[in-house]
């Protein structure tokens, strides 16, 4: 039977005129949510935004005769799963100084404030967060990457028990004197014939070579230097071990991840993971993430 005949014709005009009243309605609805939206600063999106969708911010330092492009690998892969990163330059003038300066990233930079924070450190950065992130309130967790996590008033030398950095400074390093140091400090820059062996065992010769030719040197007298109260006291915390670590041994990480209370990861990789084992640690620091939400 065809819609032209009088009856049909018109309940199909009232069922037009009710659909079109209620599509003006939801448009109206929809028009004036956005605008409250826009006053208070949000987004029509973040109308609709599931609280478990919004992520920490994830900060990385690097360690000693490295700088932030370490991190490149594992960067992109929290970028890709919606993570805002920022992995700032760690000046390797000494522990004080240089966690100074990375607390002040965490407490004044405005992109910062009001966000909850996962800080991970390599290495010597993982003395630097220890330190650091004492006194900054968006700090949440800490996720330790073949790191030093010391306790207060140790020294980088103290932990270092077995490393292939260990030995005679003139065999392993190129010493070199920096101005404004304190006096008689020099810069050590690793040798590039000691840098496959020791510094990023596991890693392919040509990336390798690449590591020893960009690294940035770590002032002498840090190794010396004593630790403050330690964060991880009162934070919780992740340790990535390397089990094939020459520079900190495995027995010395796991030592100090464990009297951190940290949870444990071991890889396979030496003590370059960030680079070599890029997902696993990836993996890691969105553990930790997942405890902030």
């Amino acid at each position: 039977m065809s819609i032209s005949q009088p009856g049909r014709r018109t309940r199909f005009r009232l069922i037009l005129g009710a659909c079109l009243t209620a599509a003006l309605v939801a448009a109206a609805f929809l028009a004036a949510t956005t605008q409250g939206a826009t006053a208070h600063g949000q987004t029509p999106r973040a109308l609709f935004r599931s609280p478990a969708a919004v992520r920490p911010i994830v900060v990385l330092e690097h360690g000693a005769w490295a700088d932030a492009s370490s991190w490149r690998r594992v960067i992109v892969r929290l970028q890709r799963a919606g993570y805002t990163v920022y992995a700032p330059p760690n000046p390797l003038r000494g522990l004080p100084y240089d966690s100074a300066y990375l607390h002040a990233f965490l407490t004044q930079d405005a992109a910062l404030q009001g966000q909850p924070v996962i800080l991970v450190g390599h290495s010597y950065g993982g003395a630097v967060i220890t330190d650091a992130a004492v006194g900054a309130p968006e700090v949440k967790a800490l996720v330790y990457v073949d790191a030093f996590i010391p306790d207060q008033g140790e020294s980088l030398e103290q932990l270092d028990g077995g490393s292939c950095l260990g030995g005679n400074p003139a065999d392993l390093f190129d010493l070199v004197p920096y101005a404004g140091g304190p006096p008689g400090d020099v810069d050590t820059f690793i040798k590039p014939s000691v840098v496959p062996g020791c510094f990023a065992t596991g890693l392919p010769a040509g990336q390798a070579a690449l590591v020893a030719a960009t690294q940035r040197p770590l002032a002498a007298s840090t190794l010396a230097e004593p630790s403050g109260p330690p964060a991880w006291k009162h934070l919780p915390s992740w340790a990535v071990v390397g089990t094939g670590d020459r520079v900190i041994p495995i027995a010395q990480q796991l030592f100090m991840a464990r009297r951190a209370g940290a949870q444990i990861t071991e890889v396979n990789a030496g003590h370059l993971s960030m680079i070599s084992r890029p997902q696993q640690v990836t993996s890691v620091i969105e553990a930790a993430a997942r405890t902030t939400r």
